[in-house]
Formats: structure tokens, sequence, C-alpha cells
């Protein structure tokens, strides 16, 4: 129970980013390349001052780091850069499949055990977002939209893939997003964007402070609990959280295919998350 209540408020947390995110840049509070580089520099400095005051210490030069840094940057200005053109459930639905197919691509080639149940609850969560954000009548999403969301799903599969391992998961994160912090502020000068408006930049501190930087901590304390395909399939119920979240919050309206969505999604976590009579 423990566990299974970290990993809601950690989802709850990433849902969160896709509304703020949706807000600050659909209306146009404030440009992608801002979003991205407020977000990362404050996840950045509370992080650091978190380990700070716990009187811990990382390592900016342990082998291997580059490719958190490399995997975590390519999410943030991917996942910013995407929903400039991409609707929000059907950003979702990309981002989140591409780090199923990601994380489930690590799982068979590292020989994880997957259980007949996991596998077809899984199938049945991905049916039920499709059902959900594929666009009526047949209407594709913007290609390079799509291509930069494809990216931030393999960098952010890629990410938890590699938190599984981490010691200190907090520190291990701060590091991360300290050294992803100049990637950032390149961003920030290649593009050209009008001013943000403090509202966009409140929404940005807002998404690195809590929930990038803090949600991100707890989800690399939780990962080395998990299997890398039940992780996976857990972070399937986001787009339904964002979905309500924007019934809640923005007045989107409830629709038969949201409902039935939803129940296909919580059915599928469901199996695939029960344990095994042998275990």
């Amino acid at each position: 129970m423990h566990l299974f209540f970290l990993t809601c408020v950690t989802m709850t947390a990433f849902a969160a980013n896709s509304v703020l995110t949706r807000v600050a840049l659909s209306e146009g509070r404030i440009g992608p390349a801002d979003f991205s580089a407020i977000r990362l520099a404050s996840a950045a400095v509370v992080l650091c001052g978190l380990v700070w005051w716990r009187g811990g210490q990382f390592n900016l030069g342990r082998p291997g780091r580059w490719r958190g840094v490399v995997a975590l940057t390519a999410y943030v200005i991917g996942f910013s850069f995407a929903y400039v053109s991409l609707p929000a459930g059907v950003g979702a639905l990309i981002l989140f499949g591409a780090v199923q197919v990601t994380m489930f691509a690590a799982a068979l080639l590292a020989s994880e055990r997957l259980p007949k149940r996991r596998v077809i609850g899984a199938a049945v969560a991905f049916f039920g977002l499709i059902w959900l954000m594929w666009p009526a009548g047949g209407a594709a999403p913007d290609l390079p939209g799509a291509g930069l969301m494809v990216l931030a799903g393999i960098g952010w599969g890629a990410y938890s893939i590699l938190g599984r391992v981490a010691r200190d998961p907090t520190a291990e994160t701060a590091a991360n997003f300290l050294l992803a912090v100049p990637f950032g502020m390149v961003a920030l000068l290649v593009m050209t964007e009008a001013p943000p408006m403090a509202s966009g930049i409140a929404l940005a501190l807002t998404s690195g402070i809590l929930t990038s930087g803090l949600g991100y901590a707890l989800w690399y304390h939780i990962l080395p609990r998990m299997q890398t395909s039940t992780a996976a399939i857990a972070q399937l119920t986001v787009p339904i959280l964002t979905a309500a979240a924007g019934v809640a919050l923005m007045g989107e309206t409830v629709t038969l295919r949201l409902v039935i969505a939803a129940m296909l999604v919580i059915c599928g976590v469901a199996a695939s998350l029960r344990p095994d009579r042998r275990s």
C-alpha cells in the first residue's frame, strides 16, 4: 500500500506537468524554450538545496552520468516544443505510448519475465488510450510535433530505466537536472521568443520545483522497487489523470468516450499489477 500510494502521488505529479505545460503554452503565456529553461533551472536549484540540507553528496563526474542527462534533456525540451502544435490528448498518447514501448523493449532485452496477464493488461490499457485520444475523423497529428513527442517519450523511458539503479535518488536527480541546465540555456539562446508573461514564468517554476524536481526525485525513489514493465504500465494512468484534470480545472466536457477509456485503462493496469498466485 505504501508503494501504491507513492506511485499515485508520482503519477499525479506527471499529469500536473502536462496540465501546467498545456495551459502555459496554449495560451501564449510563455515560449517553449523559456518554459524548458526555467523548468530545468528551478528543479536543479530546489533539488541541490534538498541534497545540501540532507548533508548528502552527488558525483557530477560519475561514469555514465551523461546518459541520464541526455535522456532528461531530450524529454524536457521535446515535451515543451511538441505541445506548441499538438493537442494535449494526442500529445499524451504519443508520449506515453513511446514510454511504454521503450520500457517494454528494455524489459525484453534484459530477459525480464513478462507474465501473459501483464502483456494482455498493458494491451487493454493502451487500447483505452487510443480510444480516448486518437483524433476524431482521422485527422493526423502534426508530424514535427509528433516526432518531438516521440523523442520526449524515448527520453523519459530511458531516464526511468536508468533511475532503477540509482543509489541515492535525490542526489542523482539533482545532478542530472544541474547538468541539463546548460542545454536548456542553449535552446533559449537559439530560439527567438516573445518575452514571457509573469503567469507563464509562475507556471514554469511550479512545474520545475514541484511536479518535476520533487516529483522525479520521488519517482527515482520508488523505481528500484518495481519491475521495468510494471513501471511502464503504471504510467499509462497519466493521460487519464490529465483528462480528468482538464474536466475539473478547465471545464472540458465529460464524454462517453472518456468514461469508457478510463474504465479500460484502470482495468488493464489492475490486471497487469495483480500478484501472481505462485508468488
